[in-house]
C-alpha cells in the first residue's frame, strides 16, 4: 500500500544539502550517506504497508481523510496549525477503550510533523513547516507600519499572524482531530 497523500519532496532536503555541501567542499559523497538517504525514503514510502502500522495512528488517519485533507491544501494557516498541534503533544484514539486505559499514545516530532504536513499538501518537505510557529519578522522587515508593506507582504503578514507557536493546539484543530477520533492526552502546557 502506498501513502496516500504524498509529497514527491518528502525526505529529500538533507540529502539535497548534503550534496550542495559536498560541492561546495569539492568532496565526494559518501556512498554510506546517500545509501542511508535511500533507505530513509524507501522506508518512508513503504511505511503503512502492514495493517498493523495503520492502526492507532494518527499520521494514518489525517493522510486518508479527504476533507482534513483538502483543509490542509487550501488553507496554509490551517496546515501550521495543524503541524504546530502535533508538536510537543500526544494524543490517544479515544474510541479504543483500551488503548486509553493502557494510556497508549500517538506522538512525534516537529520535524515528522512537518513532514506529515509536507505529505497531506503533497509538496514540499518538512523543512517548510519546522519551527513555523516562531514568527518571521524578516517577512515585514524593512518596514514597521502596516502601510509600508508591499502588497505581497501584508499577504504573507496576513497569513503568517494566523500561525501559533509549536504545541499550540487551536479550536479548530481540536475541533477536528475530535471528529477523527482523537483527543490530546499530554498537552503542552506552555
Amino acid at each position: 500500500m502506498n501513502i496516500p497523500s504524498r509529497s514527491p519532496e518528502r525526505n529529500t532536503f538533507q540529502k539535497e544539502k548534503y550534496l550542495e555541501r559536498c560541492k561546495k567542499e569539492n568532496k565526494q559523497p559518501s556512498q554510506d550517506y546517500l545509501d542511508m538517504f535511500e533507505q530513509m525514503l524507501t522506508e518512508s514510502q513503504n511505511k503503512f504497508q502492514d495493517e498493523k502500522s495503520r492502526i492507532h495512528n494518527l499520521e494514518y488517519d489525517l493522510v486518508t481523510t479527504e476533507w482534513i485533507l483538502e483543509k490542509v491544501r487550501n488553507s496554509d494557516s490551517y496546515a501550521q496549525n495543524l503541524y504546530a498541534a502535533m508538536c510537543n503533544n500526544e494524543f490517544l484514539k479515544y474510541t479504543e477503550v483500551w488503548k486509553v486505559l493502557k494510556e497508549e499514545s500517538w506522538g512525534c516530532s516537529w520535524r515528522y510533523a512537518g513532514g506529515i504536513i509536507a505529505d497531506m499538501q503533497q509538496k514540499g518537505d518538512y523543512i517548510d513547516w519546522y519551527c513555523s510557529g516562531i514568527k518571521d519578522i524578516s517577512v515585514y522587515a524593512p518596514y514597521q507600519e502596516d502601510q509600508e508593506l508591499t502588497e505581497e507582504q501584508l499577504a504573507r503578514k496576513e497569513i503568517v499572524d494566523r500561525y501559533v507557536g509549536e504545541g499550540c493546539i487551536t479550536e479548530e484543530i481540536r475541533e477536528d482531530l475530535h471528529k477523527l477520533g482523537w483527543t490530546p492526552f499530554k498537552e503542552n502546557e506552555d
